[in-house]
């Protein structure tokens, strides 16, 4: 298959961009790789080896979280092996009223309100829009909690327009021993079905369908004098109902039929630098 890297350039390039006229303003980042190696998915093939670059960063604008995906299958997957590795990323800025302002926005457990924005990019026709308002809460015990509300708008035609997505994202350091043990992650919760309808021929359904997608991790490189929050190693469980959008007991392909929700885990090893 061939490799379409156009999303991932428009994505780098939005990203230094927003780097370059923010000027100086940087307030904090990190950086990491990630490699993951799991089985039993669905859809695509059932062993995944995958290797995520990941950037997060804080201005006094908001804050920018990027990743990208490089995912090689072992086996068949859903083009009958002829697709041996693809690319995945999102691009997500979010916009604080209360930097930009210079006003307190915090009430309850809420201490700002953003304009959160994601951009998703992949190969084929895979790329979505989503936009809408975001929470940063406080909540005991957590190093950071958000809570970001989206309107999804898929690009092009593959898709009905319209979908409502929910999306937490936390992390939680538990002190064991001479470590830590680190519990982070995300959920994309699509709320709501859409059905292309007769008018729309080109457009398939998209159910709702809820990915939740947590990792638990071990700071190896703390227990072992290297540094701490720099090595870990654990495990990351993916349960993703109706992927993709896809109606389980909907989708048949000479190697799946009918199942397309998703339960399994993958052993992880990350370094942070």
């Amino acid at each position: 298959m061939k490799r379409t890297l156009t999303s991932l350039i428009v994505a780098g390039g939005l990203l230094a961009a927003g780097q370059a006229m923010a000027d100086g303003p940087l307030l904090w980042q990190g950086n990491s790789l990630t490699y993951l190696n799991g089985h039993n998915y669905k859809i695509d093939a059932p062993i995944q080896q995958t290797v995520t670059f990941e950037h997060a960063s804080g201005w006094t604008w908001g804050d920018i979280f990027f990743f990208v995906d490089s995912i090689h299958f072992n086996g068949k997957g859903n083009d009958n092996g002829n697709d041996d590795s693809t690319l995945y990323g999102e691009f997500s800025p979010r916009l604080s009223l209360g930097k930009l302002t210079g006003k307190d926005f915090s009430f309850g457990p809420v201490s700002d309100v953003l304009l959160a924005m994601t951009y998703e990019f992949g190969e084929g026709d895979n790329e979505s829009y989503l936009y809408g308002p975001g929470f940063d809460l406080k909540i005991p015990g957590f190093d950071y909690f958000q809570l970001n509300f989206y309107y999804r708008q898929p690009d092009g035609d593959r898709v009905p327009d319209g979908a409502i997505q929910i999306t937490p994202a936390w992390s939680y350091t538990l002190p064991v021993g001479d470590s830590d043990i680190l519990i982070d992650g995300f959920m994309d919760w699509v709320v709501n079905n859409k059905e292309a309808g007769s008018n729309h021929p080109e457009q398939s359904d998209y159910h709702a369908n809820l990915h939740f997608n947590p990792q638990i991790k071990y700071d190896l490189g703390k227990a072992l004098n290297w540094g701490e929050k720099q090595f870990y190693v654990g495990i990351e469980y993916d349960y993703w109902s109706n992927k993709y959008g896809i109606r389980d007991g909907g989708f048949v392909s000479e190697n799946f039929v009918g199942k397309t929700d998703q339960n399994t885990y993958s052993v992880i090893a990350k370094v942070n630098f």
